[in-house]
C-alpha cells in the first residue's frame, strides 16, 4: 500500500475532523417519516443516493477536481449551485471547509474552503492515486457515514448496518470506475426522495443531526 493511499484513507476516515457524524443528508427525516425501516430499505436508500443522487454528482465533481488543469474555484461555484436546499449546501460546505483546513494544517499547503468533493479532489491531486481509487474511497466514506446515522437513529443493529454497507461495495466499485469517464456534461441527479427528505429536515421540530 502506497503512502498516498494511506494518506487518503486517513483523510476520509471517521476520525478526520470534518464533523461528518453530525450530518444525515436528509436520512433522519426519512427515518422519522417511516420511509426507511430495516436493513433492506436502508440499503436501497443508500444505493439510490449513491447511484442517482449526491453520490454520482460528487463523483463527477471529484474527478474534475483531480485533473491537472482543474479550475477549483469554478468547480466550487458549480458545486454550490447544484445543492437542492440550504441544509445540503451547509452539509457539503461545512465538511469541505473543515477538510481543507485540516489538510492545510497537516501539509502546509494553502487550501481554500470549498464544497467537500472539490476540496477532496484539490487536496488529493498531488497524491498520485488513480481517480477510481479516490472516488471509491470517497463514496465508501459517504455511505459509511450514512450507515452510521441509521445505526444510531433507527432500531438497526451493528451487524445489519454493516451488512447494508457491505452490500453496496459492488455498486461503489462500479460507480468509481464509471466516474473516470464522466464529464461535467453528465451532471444531474434523479434522487428526488432524498432531496425532499433533506428539505423536510429543515422544518423538523426535534432533530439530532444538522441535516
Amino acid at each position: 500500500m502506497t503512502q498516498g493511499l494511506l494518506t487518503l484513507v486517513q483523510w476520509l476516515s471517521p476520525a478526520f475532523p470534518t464533523g461528518g457524524f453530525a450530518y444525515s443528508h436528509g436520512l433522519e427525516s426519512a427515518i422519522a417519516a417511516g420511509e426507511v425501516e430495516g436493513q433492506s430499505a436502508l440499503r436501497q436508500w443508500l444505493a439510490d443516493v449513491l447511484e442517482f443522487g449526491a453520490g454520482r454528482q460528487d463523483a463527477i465533481l471529484l474527478v474534475a477536481a483531480l485533473r491537472d488543469d482543474a479550475d477549483h474555484a469554478a468547480l466550487d461555484d458549480l458545486a454550490r449551485a447544484l445543492q437542492p436546499g440550504s441544509e445540503r449546501l451547509r452539509e457539503t460546505l461545512d465538511q469541505g471547509t473543515a477538510f481543507a483546513r485540516t489538510v492545510a494544517a497537516l501539509t502546509g499547503r494553502n487550501l481554500a474552503a470549498r464544497c467537500l468533493p472539490v476540496a477532496v479532489g484539490e487536496a488529493a491531486a498531488p497524491l498520485g492515486l488513480a481517480p477510481e481509487q479516490v472516488v471509491g474511497l470517497y463514496l465508501h466514506s459517504f455511505a459509511s457515514n450514512l450507515a452510521s446515522v441509521a445505526m444510531r437513529f433507527m432500531p438497526l443493529g451493528q451487524e445489519a448496518g454493516q451488512g447494508a454497507l457491505a452490500a453496496l461495495h459492488p455498486l461503489i466499485s462500479d460507480l468509481a470506475q464509471q466516474a473516470t469517464g464522466w464529464t461535467l456534461d453528465d451532471l444531474g441527479t434523479a434522487a428526488l426522495g432524498a432531496d425532499m427528505a433533506a428539505l423536510a429536515h429543515e422544518t423538523m421540530d426535534v432533530r439530532i443531526f444538522r441535516t
